[in-house]
């Protein structure tokens, strides 16, 4: 159990999957995403965001009540895993409660993401702003991560996207929502039909992306951005409150879509089961391996313990 400090007050946490700070400067708590096994939204970093959520919340609404000046204002999501933002859903995961027909497994999973990316894309209903900076690949359910974000702030070399037509599927926590208020449901739905991982730039220019930041110069550019919002909060928090006002974010309508994703997933088969398994490769691959079973530099045998 490690004790994390949170606008000077003791968060008691046993974070394995996250590394926490709180930027007192700039009133920003930083939550860098480092999963001990697979660069994935697994069910134990999922855990550890929504406990760091509700550590979040609960400050933030304790500052705003007590008027506090130097309270809780921002919140970052970003990534410790080099290259890699997040990789989307627990493949692993899903591949085990399909064959199994675990639907009640599989809802819960898919309703612990929707609540994590709604407290998010509402902003906890506090003048807090969230915002995600991907310095790498975000997939899946990665990418509705990142675009749950009030501000969505990415380096040049990222790439984002929603490729989980490759095995029949859609994405089912919340990417057409999300994509279809930042653009408009026909762009939305080409991009979730497509499969295809787009860069960073090509985001940017839709729309998608609210800041493009040079490689290298991600957390420089969430730092301009802070200063340039504080210059005129008033003024941000109003119109976001207004475009929540104008398209609110109804969280029985993500849970409705996630039922449906759920009944969808348990339908699928044979070359859909193949191509996700592939996938599900894919995320293993980028996981490192424990020290005793690493490779040393001068020799071909594995070290033993």
């Amino acid at each position: 159990m490690e004790v994390a400090q949170l606008n000077g007050h003791s968060v008691q946490a046993s974070y394995r999957h996250l590394v926490m700070r709180f930027d007192h400067e700039h009133a920003a708590v930083w939550c860098y995403m480092q999963p001990v096994s697979r660069p994935c939204v697994t069910p134990e970093l999922l855990a550890e965001i929504r406990q760091l959520q509700c550590a979040v919340e609960q400050q933030a609404r304790n500052d705003h009540l007590n008027g506090n000046p130097q309270g809780l204002r921002y919140q970052v999501l970003a990534s410790r895993t080099p290259g890699v933002f997040n990789l989307g859903g627990d493949l692993v995961l899903f591949l085990e409660a399909i064959r199994n027909q675990d639907r009640d497994g599989l809802f819960r999973y898919a309703k612990s993401c929707i609540d994590m990316l709604y407290s998010t894309a509402v902003s906890y209903n506090l003048p807090v702003t969230t915002i995600s900076l991907v310095q790498g690949e975000a997939l899946g359910g990665g990418f509705e991560a990142a675009l749950a974000s009030n501000v969505l702030i990415a380096e040049r070399r990222a790439q984002m996207g929603l490729p989980e037509i490759l095995f029949n599927m859609f994405p089912g926590m919340g990417a057409y929502t999300l994509l279809a208020r930042r653009l408009d449901p026909a762009r939305a739905e080409k991009i979730i039909l497509s499969g295809k991982i787009y860069s960073a730039e090509e985001l940017y220019e839709m729309g998608v992306v609210d800041v493009l930041a040079n490689d290298g110069e991600g957390e420089q550019a969430v730092y301009a951005y802070i200063k340039k919002q504080n210059q005129a909060n008033q003024g941000y928090q109003a119109v976001r409150g207004i475009r929540q006002r104008y398209q609110p974010i109804d969280y029985q309508e993500l849970l409705d879509i996630t039922g449906q994703w759920v009944d969808a997933a348990l339908r699928l088969e044979g070359k859909d089961l193949r191509i996700m398994e592939r996938l599900a490769h894919s995320q293993n691959r980028l996981v490192q391996p424990p020290l005793a079973e690493r490779r040393a530099p001068d020799s071909p045998l594995r070290v033993k313990p």
